[in-house]
């Protein structure tokens, strides 16, 4: 055999052993999502450590990489394995569905119709329901003896409700909630961008507002969020959602993230973002901390 033939020889056998050894590295290898704000990028900080933390895989993270409708392409074209969902946002957006509003019901709707339709898995839900609600400051809480929504109703008359601009485009927004529950504020409602809001409230400008339950923000003011006793919002319960190929591929994956099911509530996943969010903490420490607190890490 001549040394020339010899060396392409060589050449080709160190190639498919390169793409052998890419290809089992890549097998091991999962990639985690996120949308592009501090909770979700949270979660999936906290949903990577974890992975990490109690299998053999390497995580790639592609955090805060988009809005919802960008992860959802992105785990369909199989650019992402895994991202943390809600469960109202999957029934209403992705699915195109009319709203359920017990949170049970809603889980099995969208774990066995995003199932059936593109072979997403869902998990187990992480515990927290980050869906809208009412916040009112700890003074007018007091004043009036605000538990409810239902206890505004005789008193509303006297307060200044004021939102972001969307909260008043929604289906599930002002309009439905003053309607639903017999509402009449005090004036014009104040329309303002979602980063005024809470300065807003704080410092008196208005009585009530829209806040998502596990806002940082409501910490940082001391509000005090107002049950929905009858029941307008729908349920936006979290959990990693992920390609059932993948899971296939390493179930040991469901263990290993159904390890934080039930564990974060909603006080607790508002204490982790007012962290990151107000006190300005990274997601890596944050979700750090957590998990070593569980003594899963």
């Amino acid at each position: 055999m001549s040394n020339k033939r010899q060396r392409v020889i060589t050449i080709i056998i160190a190639a498919v052993l390169v793409a052998v050894l890419a290809g089992c590295s890549g097998s091991k290898t999962i990639t985690v999502g996120s949308k592009d704000y501090s909770e979700n990028i949270l979660l999936g900080e906290l949903m990577a450590q974890l992975i990490e933390a109690k299998t053999d895989l390497k995580v790639n993270r592609k955090l805060n990489l988009g809005g919802t409708f960008v992860n959802f392409n992105a785990i369909q074209n199989k650019q992402i394995d895994l991202y943390p969902e809600y469960t109202g946002t999957a029934l209403t957006a992705e699915l195109k569905m009319d709203v359920i509003n017990d949170p049970a019901e809603s889980y099995r709707v969208v774990s066995e119709e995003m199932a059936e339709r593109w072979d997403i898995i869902w998990l187990e839900p992480f515990g927290f329901n980050n869906t809208y609600t009412l916040a009112v400051t700890a003074e007018v809480q007091e004043r009036y003896g605000l538990e409810t929504y239902s206890d505004l109703i005789p008193v509303a008359g006297e307060l200044v409700f004021g939102a972001e601009h969307e909260f008043f485009d929604r289906q599930d927004g002002f309009d439905g909630l003053v309607e639903h529950y017999g509402l009449s504020f005090k004036g014009e409602p104040m329309k303002l961008n979602t980063s005024l809001k809470y300065q807003a409230i704080g410092r008196g400008d208005m009585d009530v507002t829209d806040a998502f339950s596990t806002d940082g923000p409501i910490m940082q003011y001391d509000l005090k969020i107002l049950k929905d006793d009858k029941s307008f919002f729908p349920p936006y319960h979290a959990a990693p959602v992920i390609r059932k190929a993948v899971l296939d591929a390493h179930p040991e994956v469901r263990g290993a993230l159904n390890l934080l099911a039930g564990t974060i509530d909603d006080e607790t996943m508002t204490a982790l973002n007012y962290r990151v969010d107000v006190k300005g903490e990274s997601a890596e420490q944050v979700a750090a901390d957590f998990l070593t607190s569980l003594g899963l890490v």
